[in-house]
This record gives structure tokens, sequence and C-alpha cells, in this order.
């Protein structure tokens, strides 16, 4: 591949040969990173993967006489007469005196090389339509050698460990959840709200949000199910705690609410099954770029993302591990949701095996939190959370909760609280309500022309 950046040219590349020729160390730190295809001739791409070579088996870097024996294993005869011109031209630049800057600049020319590398392959590309392929090998080819960090040397790196920046975590704004992820989700981390159809799941996600644009932060929102303008209004509701139904009578109220709102909020709609993770992503950055970067993603709700995989199960399993991966990448929390299976629904307790088609979703993300609701909490406006998994605490503990379904209104309260015994109660009433409405609907059955209105409408 001819190169058209003079800077990188002929000269530069003698130079970094040299480079990997004379420091050791050097050639350490750059051969898993530098590709003998960045070279321009084919001499040049000899020698580079005979270093390579001789690296990868001896961990040093090959001396004149080494390279002397390997170009008499050449059989081409141009081929050979190229390599040892460009040797020559090697030996006289050893001691060049912007080797300190060649290697500086050798990171940048790595990410010049796989750029150009990922221009030509998007021409196929396009005429395929794949989209997000280009969109991986642009990506791709600007983090080359991105990672240069040997990673947390642990014998001297014990005040970072204990440095209040280690884990910079966003909370939910429900203090017993935010005490088990100690002060919430962290940068990388994935967290999934599980529960039935129709229970409560995408409200969770809208007060996880709320909760942190509140409290300064800047949230991008994904919706996959309902418009960005419909969940627009369902944070109208839990910002002012006005019923949905009773909003536009109130909007003079809502503007002024939210006028006091320092965080931010992008909320973005994509049909179902049309987005991919790489859809998000680029999304994100242009998000980044219009100054808007999120301290905090939600996705609602990753199992309507399309990903790739010929089975339901493996095709989520790489959805969420995907999502965990764009988490890692942005250094952001997500927050998503996951649909339990349906016989979820009459259990107090939601746990790992009710999940839909993949447990992988469980084994990938860092907080697992499972809603229930019964027709004798939709009665009462409660509900019960558990704590399916936590990578940062406990597990196995179930929080009752107190549900507004008119305005999103949740709160989450230790069972051995005032608020929690007093919802443990309303649970009760509830249960007692439910019991009263099946023995009227028992008569109703037994005596039909005291048939009244059905028992179960209108149930939250």
């Amino acid at each position: 591949m001819s190169d058209t950046f003079n800077i990188y040219g002929y000269s530069f590349q003698i130079k970094l040969l040299a480079a990997l020729f004379k420091n050791k160390l050097f050639l350490q730190q750059v051969t898993d990173i530098l590709e003998p295809g960045f070279f321009e001739s084919d001499a040049n791409k000899w020698i580079a993967t005979t270093v390579n070579e001789y690296f990868t088996e001896y961990k040093s870097s090959p001396t004149l006489e080494v390279m002397k024996v390997r170009v008499d294993e050449v059989d081409n005869d141009v081929l050979k007469t190229g390599i040892v011109d460009t040797l020559k031209e090697i030996m006289k630049n050893l001691d060049a005196e912007d080797m300190d800057f060649v290697q500086d600049e050798t990171i940048k020319f790595c990410k010049n090389q796989k750029l150009k590398e990922a221009i030509m392959e998007s021409v196929n590309l396009l005429q395929a339509g794949d989209y997000d392929g280009i969109k991986s090998n642009i990506d791709n080819a600007m983090k080359a050698g991105a990672d240069r960090d040997l990673g947390h040397e642990y014998m001297s790196m014990i005040d970072d460990r204990f440095s209040e920046t280690t884990r910079k975590t966003v909370p939910t704004g429900w203090d017993v959840v935010d005490d088990l992820m100690d002060g919430g989700l962290g940068p990388g981390e994935l967290g999934v709200f599980v529960a039935p159809a129709g229970i409560g799941k995408s409200w969770a996600l809208v007060n996880a949000a709320a909760n942190a644009v509140k409290a300064g932060r800047t949230v991008v929102q994904y919706t996959l199910e309902l418009s960005g303008a419909y969940v627009g209004l369902r944070f109208d509701s839990v910002f002012t705690g006005i019923a949905a139904q009773n909003l536009k009578y109130y909007q003079d109220n809502i503007k002024e609410a939210i006028e006091e709102i320092e965080g931010d909020l992008v909320i973005k709609y994509y049909p179902t099954k049309t987005a991919t993770v790489n859809t998000l992503k680029a999304h994100l950055d242009r998000c980044t770029m219009m100054g808007k970067k999120p301290d905090l993603i939600i996705v609602d709700y990753a199992d309507l993302l399309r990903g790739a995989g010929k089975e339901i199960r493996h095709e989520l399993g790489n959805i969420y591990e995907d999502l965990r991966g764009l988490a890692g990448e942005y250094e952001v929390p997500v927050w998503t949701a996951s649909q339990a299976n349906r016989s979820a629904l009459e259990d107090d307790v939601i746990g790992a095996e009710k999940i839909a088609e993949s447990y992988a979703k469980i084994m990938t993300a860092d907080f697992v939190l499972s809603l229930s609701r019964k027709i004798e909490d939709k009665i009462a406006g409660t509900g019960r959370w558990h704590v399916i998994k936590n990578r940062f605490g406990p597990d196995g503990i179930t929080f009752p909760s107190k549900m507004n379904m008119s305005n999103g209104q949740i709160n989450i309260y230790e069972e051995t609280s005032v608020q929690g015994k007093q919802t443990q109660g309303e649970m009760n009433k509830g249960s007692e309500a439910m019991r009263k409405r099946l023995a009227t609907k028992y008569k109703e059955v037994q005596n039909p022309e005291e048939k009244s209105k059905d028992p179960f409408a209108n149930l939250q």
C-alpha cells in the first residue's frame, strides 16, 4: 500500500526499522501493534516480519549477523537484493538524531496505516451495505495502540486502590439499593432490572435516569418500544409527581420543575429490533461531539436490540456482553431491563431461573434486581424488589416498595424500617382486598343476577 503521508513515508519507515534493531525495550513495547503490512516495500515488510519472529522466539532484537543468515535463506533474488540494500540504509540510521521523534510517532504511524486499511476495506463493505462493519473497522483503526498501560501494578499502587476516584458511581437514588452497590453503578458496569411484561421495569429505568439527572448527571436513554416523546412524558411525571393523564393541564409547572434540574437528558428512539449495540455507539459518539457526553446510559430494554446469533439465547447473550463492552469502552454505567417469563407473574419473589431466554444475561451483568407485583400488589400500590446478583456485596435480599404507576413514583425500603413496615402492612391490606374481591366474584358466579362490574378491572 503506497503511503500518501510524507511524514510516514520511506525515510520514516527506515528509521523505525532501525529503532527496532537498536532499542530492545522499544521493540518490546510495539511488537503487538506494529504489523509488517504497515510498511510500503516488500523488503521492509520482510525485515519487520523477521524482527518480530526473532523477538517472539528469543525476546531480543536480531543482530546484523542474524539478519545475514536469514537473508541467505531468501530464494527470490530481487527481494534479496532489496533486503540487503534496505539493511544498509537501516545501519546508516541507527544513530539518527531524530530517533526519539520516530519512536514517539510510532503509535500515530500504526493508527495512520490501520485507518488507511479500514478506508480501503470500507469500499466493499459500502457496496454490501454493511455500515456497522465500516464503523467497526474505523473505530478499531482509531484505537490502534491506545492501550499502552501495563495495568494495575499491585505492589506499588496501593494508594490508587483506596483513592476516592477508583470507582466513580452513579447512584440510583434508592438508598437501600445504592448501599448494596457501594454507592451505585460504576463505569464499565452493567445493571439489569428483571420483571414480567407490564409490571414496571420501564418505570424503574426512568426513575434511575431521573435521579441521575436530578443529581446533575448527563443521561442518554434509548427507548426501543415507546417513542421518545412518550418516554419524555414519563420523565415529566417522575420529575413533578403529576399523573400522566393530567400532565397537559400543568405544562407551566413542568417547565418550572425542569428549569431547576442541573443535569441533562437525551432520549433516543429506535424501533424494536432495528438497532444494534454498534448503532448505540454511533449515536453516543454524536452525543459526545455535541457536548453531551453521558455519565449514565439507559437501554429500555436490551432484549429489543438486534444481535447476531442463530438462536435467541445466543443472540441475547451476545447483546448483553456487547452492552457491558459498551459500558467499558465509554467508561460509564449502563442500566437495562430484561423480561421475566410468564410463570413469574404469580411469584412473590422472582429469581434467576425466571429470566426469559438466556441465563447469559445474569452471567454478564454486575447487578441484577427483579421486581414482582401480583394482583394484590397492584391493588395496594406495592411491589417486591429482590437482589438476584450483586458483584459488590450481598444478594438474595428482598425489599418492599411503594409504587404509583400513574405518576411513576417508586420508593424502595428496608424491610425493618418504619416505611418498610408500613409498606408491608399495605401489602397485607392488598391481600385482604384481593380475598374480598375473589369472594365477591364467586358470589356473582353462583348468582348471575347479582353480577356487578368486574372487580379486577382498572387495576394499576
